[in-house]
């Protein structure tokens, strides 16, 4: 056995040891940073379907590499085939929509010009007041910019097929991380938990928390965003808009801010719908996007989300925002997360310093209860 260093307290010690373990910590988190989205939706996709790979390793208790990869094939079936599906149907409608910009045969200078001369006059003289009455000088930017966008594809070729190899590499690292998370989740989590230096009875609590809020988040906003995206696709397929698909699929990802997030699609073509006289597509996409949209954001998402969070429909508002401002795409998951996890420290430490606060219980074997 190995002498202690008598030159050496154990404070310093200690305290060396911390330094080393939070250097040590810090570099570990530097090296797996440019892979932290593939890191991150593994962990979170472990979590929505561990409670399917806890019934397959129950099943078979001596094979749980059969039913980590069962459980992962599910999940390529079920999740990753259709999204790589719907990307690639997506691409092609994009580029042929480009396309039709390009030759002419949507012409969009002549959608705006239509919206612009049917403007009331009362309405001009609001914009000239306000300094935005050289409408045909925004029309010819909104144009300009439309010609120039093909001009920026282009020029982003390179860079789009140097990301290709980065999100392949990605992709393969999430697949094969997800595997061992979803056999070995459990072990894994024990281990982390017994190095948190907290009260087992708050450390069971936060981890909870945690899950709770990653799969309610996850499972809750994908689902609402999928419902409006295909509700709003359905409506410009009925109406004869191009590109249903192209702008359904705007919808769904505009849909992960809530409250505001498809309007901010369907609304501008409704405004157009209504300064070109077609009342009855304006009030058909106006109510279909209040009563059908709006109230699968207003119902569907506080109760998938909200309800197992148990957070304000506020909160998840502002932490769904700011999450994505700061994090990306990935924002929409880490926002609530955080936001969870800050309500669930701040009660136990409340709820730690009154339980620590309060007078010791009076009875027969307290002191202080006697005269």
């Amino acid at each position: 056995m190995q002498e202690p260093n008598p030159l050496v307290s154990p404070s310093i010690e200690s305290r060396a040891f911390i330094w080393l373990l939070a250097a040590v910590t810090l570099a570990f988190g530097l090296i797996i940073w440019p892979f932290s989205g593939a890191v991150l939706w593994a962990l979170f996709i472990a979590i929505v379907f561990m409670p399917l790979q806890r019934r397959l390793h129950n099943r078979w208790r001596r094979q749980p590499n059969l039913a980590a990869l069962v459980t992962l094939a599910v999940i390529v079936l079920i999740v990753i085939i259709p999204m790589a599906l719907i990307t690639a149907s997506l691409a092609q409608e994009a580029s042929g929509l480009y396309e039709r910009i390009r030759s002419g045969e949507l012409n969009v200078a002549l959608y705006f010009q239509r919206m612009v001369d049917a403007l009331p006059a009362w309405l001009h003289q609001l914009l000239d007041r306000f300094g935005l009455g050289n409408l045909g000088a925004l029309q010819q930017k909104l144009v300009t910019a439309l010609a120039q966008s093909g001009q920026a594809l282009t020029t982003q070729a390179f860079s789009i097929g140097q990301n290709t190899l980065e999100f392949v590499v990605s992709f393969f690292i999430m697949l094969y991380l997800l595997f061992f998370l979803l056999r070995d989740g459990p072990a894994l989590a024990a281990q982390v938990g017994a190095a948190v230096p907290l009260n087992p009875v708050h450390r069971r609590r936060l981890f909870g928390k945690f899950v709770t809020v990653v799969r309610a988040t996850v499972k809750g906003n994908i689902l609402v965003a999928m419902i409006q995206g295909a509700l709003g696709g359905i409506a410009f397929a009925v109406l004869g808009i191009p590109g249903a698909l192209l702008w359904g699929t705007v919808m769904a990802f505009l849909s992960l801010l809530p409250a505001v997030g498809a309007a901010l699609v369907w609304g501008p073509v409704a405004i157009y719908f209504l300064a070109t006289g077609a009342w009855a597509q304006a009030a058909g996409l106006i109510a279909w996007g209040v009563l059908a949209i709006g109230l699968v954001d207003n119902l569907l998402r506080p109760f998938l989300v909200g309800k197992d969070t148990k957070m304000p429909d506020y909160l998840v508002l502002l932490s769904t925002v700011g999450g994505m401002g700061i994090f990306g795409i990935n924002g929409f998951v880490v926002g609530p997360v955080i936001a969870a996890m800050f309500i669930a420290a701040w009660d136990i430490f409340t709820t730690t310093r009154h339980e620590a606060a309060a007078p010791p219980a009076s009875g027969p074997d307290n002191p202080a209860s006697s005269g």
